[in-house]
């Protein structure tokens, strides 16, 4: 394995990689007592090859997702087999970069339209006329 492109800006070597693995729970039969198949995968964001400004964003996008303040633990165990789970993991890895790198747009509020605001005055006087005829009802019993 060398190094894993996650864009244009970020390429993660495969010295901030390192893999952990140990016996999974789930199915598997006896194959779960006598195979290692889960797999953790710890990356190390300094390791990272990029800008300095995006090593900042994904630290703060994925500060709830670091330990040590630095590095992302990201464990798969779907499968039986360790060489699909070291795969997925690393699948993950990518998208989680991917997702962490994108800046968010800022949403712009707008005012409600003419129509919307006529709409919802609609709503509440039929709403309103249903639950007055209700009550007229009851009290006429």
């Amino acid at each position: 394995m060398d190094e894993i492109i996650i864009n244009n800006e970020i390429t993660v070597p495969e010295s901030a990689l390192t893999f952990r693995f140990s016996r999974s729970g789930g199915k598997g039969g006896q194959n779960v007592n006598k195979v290692s198949t889960k797999v953790e995968l710890l990356a190390d964001i300094n390791l990272l090859i990029c800008a300095e400004e995006i090593k900042e964003m994904l630290t703060a996008n994925l500060e709830g997702r670091l330990f040590d303040g630095k590095t992302v633990r990201i464990i798969s165990q779907e499968s039986r087999s360790q060489w699909q789970n070291k795969k997925r993991a690393i699948e993950k890895l990518i998208a989680l970069l991917k997702n962490a790198s994108h800046e968010d747009i800022q949403r712009i509020p707008t005012a409600p339209t003419r129509s919307s605001r006529k709409k919802r005055v609609e709503r509440k006087k039929k709403r309103s006329s249903i639950k007055r005829m209700r009550s007229s009802q009851i009290e006429h019993e």
